[in-house]
């Protein structure tokens, strides 16, 4: 959003949106300066450049010149290398702005895991000393021992969405071996087709009785 000044515009003054976004936004009477995507927000946060010598030269003179094709072309290649140098200060400013986030936000990680510390898995203080005996035998860092540790341990606290799994074997009457599986939580769409299977047989074998 290119528009900056929310006052009520003076008789005969026009506006120019880049895109219906800014045109609609300037029509509900909002802030630029509050609004985060806009270059007013941007730039009053800080985080883009506002005092540079190549930011001067895009601004608008209304000065008439003659044509004169010189400098015609030396105002072309003056054009080039602006935005060069600009693109060039720009990446230094970025750098210089965003120098230290990764620190604050190891900090901040740090802050969050010293106050939640109680909501951590911890290993008992015989584990503790079997894997420090481990570690000064394997000569591995302790830390790394008690992270695989931890790993395994809510690794093995996962559990199924629809329970567990029970398999077993069933040896049928003509010799044949059948593997079953049961659920807990409810049955397999499987073990229901073999359900309504096995009820099927039995129908039969009772039609075949009665006759």
């Amino acid at each position: 959003m290119t528009i900056t000044n929310m006052n009520p515009p003076s008789p005969g003054k026009a506006f120019r949106f880049c895109r219906s976004k800014c045109h609609k936004n300037f029509k509900m009477k909002r802030n630029p300066r509050k609004l985060k995507w806009t270059k007013a927000y941007r730039k009053n946060a800080g985080k883009e450049m506002v005092v540079d010598s190549t930011l001067q030269f895009a601004a608008r003179r209304n000065v008439p010149v003659r044509y004169n094709r010189e400098l015609w072309q030396k105002t072309l290649k003056a054009m080039e290398r602006i935005s060069e140098i600009r693109a060039r200060r720009e990446r230094v400013f970025y750098k210089k702005r965003m120098a230290g986030k990764r620190a604050r936000e190891v900090a901040a990680a740090r802050k969050l895991v010293a106050e939640n510390e109680h909501l951590l898995p911890r290993l008992r203080g015989s584990e503790k000393r079997r894997l420090a005996e481990l570690a000064a035998e394997r000569g591995v860092d302790v830390e790394e021992l008690e992270r695989e540790e931890l790993a395994k341990l809510a690794s093995k606290k996962k559990s199924k969405a629809f329970g567990g799994e029970v398999r077993r074997v069933r040896v049928r009457t003509d010799g044949g071996v059948e593997e079953i599986t049961e659920s807990f939580g409810g049955k397999n769409v499987d073990e229901e087709m073999d359900d309504d299977d096995h009820d099927d047989s039995d129908r039969d074998d009772d039609d075949m009785d009665t006759d």
